[in-house]
């Protein structure tokens, strides 16, 4: 007995140590929430990504925390539709799929080859050694520096300017400084910290407000600034992307900097975060409140260091009928999304990266394009939400023979595998960054370990570790929710700043002095932003 119980803990072993890089812990934010484990196999829950895929690969059953009845809807349950939707019965097949001749011809064969990812080209963590003393502060501005905030004072001013020339003057006004733009970014990212929708609460008498910051500025004089607040004053005569234009240099500056100041690991996902409302919130406001609330107009789309978490780039798409955004005529999804996933990797290519993707983007074209540029990929495949153009119509469908749980089945094109393994309903994957020889495990809570293909086991153990993540950081996004897009777009880019701002802290000499943790970090950034000489945290 003991004989046996020692393999399965080598082989426990041996699956934990392939994800060492998974290396900010679970604890990523310096409070140990109420975390499934330290088990990287475990997902909390798929409600992390619009596709909502992750939590059912490898889970025993969608396993919520009290924070998780998200009013985003969870789709239908992937499994059904990942096995195609047709209960077992040999059906067609989804559009563009591949029949036996067609796909032997093209090349696709139960005879398995190794496949070996080259190594990584690129060095991995954070591109320059901030000094022990650093501070909150430093690490944001790395990515808002001062130029960047002095552009915003001159917009806003010539904002005001031509605002009050068109419908009057405005006698309260007097033209911003920087000193008061970082204060008027600190108010704002202050309900980051207290969860707070309206930012005005802090300087009003209830459960939000905040003596120690509201003496920084009256707040009249926030209102003045909140009302004319802009980083592009006037319409450029033309652009690509007229209805972000209010925002896109903005993007553009933080997209500059978030590559420059950090090399994420081979290892990165593209996905839709979770950036809605939180539930709890939803519950107790008003009806009235819930009316005046709008749908979100855009969506955000990243690409994401598995290691870490740290956000390398974000793609902001405004949804149909919002400005003339050449993608948003798109109407077709795959289409989009494969868009939308170029144009994440357009400068990782020649490194050697390993990407893993939801079902809306996993494609036999896309992957075959990006292998081009030595961009290796790993996804999800859904009969129902992806394009499957080109893969074999006969691992799409199910079998008449029900199948075992962990069992698998695997064809092969050129270094490209098509997995399809059952877990209480068929997965399938499109991958050529693993080896399909080669096996991994699922382990599971109750019911031990699940065999199951080497690209299952990794996608799986990433997914889950960006899945607690976001759940984590989401919380710490500006709850500040203005009515403008482009102004929603620009509080939620901040947000993300702020969470890799905290990530590089994490990795630096900085924390070993202080080890605050995120809610601690936000704190200080606030009390920096706002110039408040006292350096203690508050907590």
């Amino acid at each position: 007995m003991a004989e046996c119980g020692r393999k399965a803990l080598s082989l426990l072993e041996a699956a934990r140590s392939r994800y060492e890089s998974l290396q900010i812990s679970d604890d990523v934010f310096g409070e140990s929430g109420d975390d499934s484990s330290d088990n990287p196999f475990y997902s909390t829950s798929g409600d992390s990504d619009s596709d909502n895929y992750i939590a059912e690969v490898g889970e025993e059953e969608p396993h919520h925390h009290h924070h998780h009845h998200h009013h985003q809807k969870r789709g239908d349950k992937e499994t059904g539709g990942a096995g195609g939707g047709n209960n077992g019965s040999t059906g067609a097949g989804p559009p563009g799929c591949l029949s036996r001749s067609q796909a032997e011809e093209e090349g696709w064969t139960e005879s398995l080859q190794d496949v070996t990812v080259p190594p990584y080209k690129d060095t991995y963590g954070p591109a320059q050694k901030m000094p022990a003393n650093a501070t909150a502060l430093d690490f944001f501005q790395l990515f808002v520096p001062d130029n960047c905030i002095q552009n915003m004072v001159t917009q806003t001013n010539m904002y005001a300017k031509k605002f009050q020339e068109r419908f009057g003057s405005d006698e309260g006004w007097r033209p911003v400084t920087a000193q008061e733009m970082k204060a008027f970014l600190g108010f704002v990212t202050s309900t980051s910290v207290h969860r707070c929708e309206s930012v005005l609460s802090i300087w009003s008498s209830g459960f939000f407000s905040n003596r120690s910051i509201a003496l920084k500025m009256s707040q009249a004089r926030f209102e003045k600034i909140l009302k004319y607040f802009h980083i592009v004053a006037f319409r450029p005569s033309q652009g690509s992307n007229q209805g972000l234009y209010k925002i896109q240099p903005f993007l553009d500056s933080l997209q500059q900097s978030f590559s420059c100041t950090f090399r994420p690991s081979q290892t990165q996902v593209l996905h839709e975060p979770l950036i809605d409302e939180d539930p709890v919130f939803i519950t107790t406001c008003t009806e009235r409140e819930l009316r005046k609330r709008k749908k979100r107009k855009f969506s955000l789309w990243v690409r994401q260091c598995t290691s870490t978490g740290f956000i390398c780039q974000i793609s902001v798409h405004l949804k149909e009928g919002q400005g003339t955004d050449g993608l948003a005529t798109l109407k077709n999804k795959p289409q989009l999304h494969s868009l939308v996933a170029k144009q994440l990797c357009q400068n990782i290519s020649g490194k050697n990266s390993i990407i893993f993707t939801g079902p809306s983007i996993t494609s036999l074209s896309l992957f075959t394009e990006f292998s081009k540029q030595d961009i290796f990929c790993c996804g999800l495949l859904s009969t129902r939400k992806s394009d499957c153009t080109g893969l074999p119509q006969s691992m799409l469908v199910c079998g008449s023979t029900p199948a075992q749980r962990g069992q698998s089945r695997v064809m092969m094109k050129g270094s490209m595998s098509l997995i399809s393994w059952y877990n209480k309903g068929h997965f399938r994957f499109l991958t050529n960054a693993y080896p399909p020889t080669k096996q991994g495990l699922i382990i599971k809570r109750k019911s031990g370990e699940i065999p199951c293909p080497l690209a299952v086991e990794a996608f799986a153990a990433h997914l889950s570790y960006i899945c607690k993540y976001d759940d984590k950081y989401s919380k710490y996004f500006i709850f500040h929710k203005p009515n403008k897009t482009w102004q929603q777009v620009f509080w939620l880019s901040i947000s993300i700043a702020i969470n890799n701002a905290y990530i590089l802290y994490k990795m630096s000499d900085s924390y070993t002095v202080k080890r605050y943790s995120r809610a601690q970090f936000g704190e200080r950034l606030v009390r920096e932003l706002l110039d408040l000489d006292d350096c203690s945290p508050t907590q």
